[in-house]
């Protein structure tokens, strides 16, 4: 078949091809066919771009399949879109993200390979969500990380991050069941972002710091608040954050390039429909680049590791009067390019 100028009406920006390794414009109009010799060479470019593009769209979720099963790694490639199975494709990847991210580049291009050819997709309503990342190394946490929540508790903005930590095992995911423990009455919401970690980095600069970012995505720093005080626990903050399912996580783990600038995304949590927080991380003391640079000299940050960034203003415990979580609430988390995380108090 013959390309005419009549016949192709295409424009296609091509930014990067990395597996031909070379950078190029291919614009083709009504009245201009550049590069293109063959229909066949212009559906090779097609190809080419449409890898780029999915590259750029990944969602990273776990799932189980409602007919029971293993857990699976999927990618999505749109938010509530169908669910592609990587680790069903090709069994050298793993069913879990975290060893996912462990396998570097290698386990990144056959992903992108994969998602390209569209095979071994799952409709979302066949499928049940788990939180998107499980059994990290680390599960790190930034507290009084928004101005206006250092105001509400009218304290200075923290001239250093103040680091804390919960338990992996309180992760939970979409959908999940926070347990209200028996021993707090004041169990309170904290949306977050949270940043995954995607490669082994310690002492890094803060202009290099997103470079050692795999994706993002939501959390619920859920608190004991009656636990934050000096007569409990000591003051120390681990048991007031670490209780059973004081973490859930999702609905995805966004790929970075899908997310872009971590430091500029709307931030909104709700109970019952209600909206108690609503802000922006532009409103961060300390970004995401900071931050892992902080931690990064003090520590080494691993492939999976999470950190939770800080919550914005809006806590129950500074509400007028105090509000708090009761069995029965719903939790509706949400961060734009992310999506929202839905969980409920039992």
């Amino acid at each position: 078949m013959k390309l005419t100028s009549n016949s192709v009406r295409l424009f296609i920006c091509c930014e990067k091809f990395s597996i031909l390794s070379f950078n190029r414009f291919l614009i083709i109009s009504q009245n201009t066919v550049s590069t293109v010799k063959s229909l066949n060479t212009l559906l090779n470019f097609t190809r080419l771009a449409s890898v780029y593009t999915n590259h750029k769209r990944m969602r990273f979720v776990q799932f189980r399949s409602l007919k029971g099963g293993p857990q699976r790694l999927g990618v999505q490639l749109a938010l509530e879109g169908d669910i592609i199975d990587i680790s069903a494709v090709d069994s050298s990847i793993p069913n879990n993200l975290v060893q996912f991210i462990e396998g570097g580049p290698t386990l990144l291009e056959k992903a992108k390979r994969i998602v390209q050819e569209g095979k071994s997709t799952n409709q979302l309503s066949e499928v049940e969500l788990l939180a998107p990342i499980t059994q990290p190394d680390k599960v790190l946490c930034v507290g009084l990380n928004y101005k206006a929540h250092c105001d509400e508790h009218n304290k200075p903005y923290p001239v250093e991050p103040c680091i804390f930590n919960k338990f992996p095992s309180t992760i939970i995911g979409q959908n999940g069941k926070v347990k209200h423990p028996l021993n707090t009455e004041c169990l309170d919401w904290e949306v977050e972002l949270a940043v995954v970690i995607g490669k082994k980095c310690r002492n890094v600069q803060s202009s290099d710091a997103l470079e050692y970012v795999f994706g993002y995505t939501i959390a619920q720093d859920i608190s004991a608040r009656d636990w934050h005080t000096p007569e409990k626990n000591n003051g120390q903050w681990l048991l007031a954050k670490s209780m059973d399912t004081f973490c859930p996580l999702g609905p995805a783990v966004v790929f970075k390039e899908a997310f872009g600038a971590p430091n500029d995304k709307n931030i909104k949590c709700s109970v019952n429909g209600s909206v108690k927080q609503n802000s922006n991380t532009n409103d961060l003391v300390h970004s995401v680049e900071s931050l892992i640079q902080y931690i990064s000299q003090l520590l080494t940050l691993l492939p999976g590791d999470v950190i939770l960034t800080g919550t914005p203003s809006g806590v129950g415990f500074y509400c007028n009067p105090q509000q708090f979580l009761t069995p029965g609430d719903v939790i509706e988390s949400e961060i734009s390019r992310i999506g929202k995380l839905v969980n409920y108090v039992v």
